[in-house]
């Protein structure tokens, strides 16, 4: 017979776990993430540097149109993503029960006691496991047909990076070295309608500065400052960031922002406007405090934090440049 604190235990241990898979279920990325446009290739993924070497984070907020060329972009990363084991169909099953079984060992019945219930997830395992395996056969099966369609494009664009990464071992990558960014114009995607451009030093020290300017400004909430750095869709973003903010009493601080290194992903040209998506990694003192007491409730204003992101700038007609996506490496 199981003693009703032994019981308790059991049960209050099952539920943290299967509410725990429910929360990572449903977990949503942070507000923020990655947003902006990068033209034609907004849905695309930038090619991977020396600054960022990992996959970046797709745009997620963007006010251009998800056309048909980028959804086909996006294709090959999305065959890559794989389901949790406790998500979809298998993963409600395996909860509702897990679930019943906590209650009915909680009331003495069920699956008798606390063995009983260890036996069940046994069971419950081996089920999973089964029909993991049945959706695994079945996608195999799926993916068969449009493998060939898809095998020559992915060993073209895995080409395209092999050889980049190669070029940027061997300091042949790009058309200039520039100490602190270390990289070059970047060729890797093929998109319509745009050719590839070459950075000039002064392009260089313009991202430089603006990655200064935006995130002071928005420390600052200097709205006027943001329009003169970032482009009408990144306002309405950063203001939308500060507004949120103002609702719950904070503000966000951000000063001494020093770059530490830095690389051109790739530069391109669309009609009259020009695109260039940098790898920045930094470092800056980032806060959160609280307006009326001004408390520091997120962050360390004594040690700054180091950031790696990609963002990507764009001119009209030979303009000055302006921020106009912010993509988290």
């Amino acid at each position: 017979m199981i003693s009703g604190t032994s019981r308790f235990a059991a049960l209050f241990a099952g539920l943290f776990l299967a509410f725990s898979m429910v929360a990572i279920d449903h977990a949503e990325a942070r507000r923020g993430g990655s947003f902006g446009s990068r033209g034609t290739r907004t849905f695309q993924s930038a090619p991977p540097t020396r600054t960022a070497p990992a996959p970046t984070a797709p745009v997620e907020r963007s006010m251009t149109p998800n056309t048909g060329v980028n959804n086909a972009a996006r294709q090959p990363q999305a065959g890559l993503q794989r389901p949790g084991f406790m998500s979809g169909f298998g993963g409600t099953m395996m909860r509702g029960l897990l679930l019943g079984g906590l209650i009915g060992l909680l009331v003495g019945q069920g699956f008798g006691g606390l063995a009983g219930m260890f036996g069940f997830l046994l069971q419950a395992l081996l089920i999973g496991g089964a029909i993991m395996l049945a959706i695994r056969f079945f996608r195999s099966q799926s993916a068969r047909g449009s493998a060939p369609a898809l095998a020559g494009m992915g060993n073209a664009q895995a080409s395209r990076f092999e050889n980049r990464a190669t070029a940027q071992e061997t300091g042949t990558a790009g058309s200039f070295t520039i100490p602190g960014f270390g990289g070059g114009s970047g060729g890797g995607h093929e998109a319509t309608r745009s050719e590839e451009i070459t950075l000039a030093q002064t392009d260089l020290d313009a991202f430089q500065q603006l990655l200064t300017e935006v995130q002071e400004a928005f420390g600052r909430e200097d709205h006027a400052a943001l329009r003169r750095s970032v482009t009408p869709e990144m306002v309405s973003y950063l203001s939308e960031e500060l507004a949120d903010n103002a609702q719950k009493g904070l503000r966000n601080e951000v000063s001494d922002v020093t770059l530490l290194q830095a690389d051109i992903a790739e530069s391109w040209r669309e009609d009259d406007r020009d695109y260039a998506t940098a790898a920045l990694r930094y470092e800056s003192r980032d806060v959160t405090r609280e307006r009326a007491s001004g408390k520091v409730v997120e962050g360390d204003e004594d040690h700054p934090t180091e950031t790696t992101e990609l963002w990507t700038f764009t001119r009209q007609n030979g303009s000055t440049w302006k921020l106009s996506a912010i993509q988290q490496a």
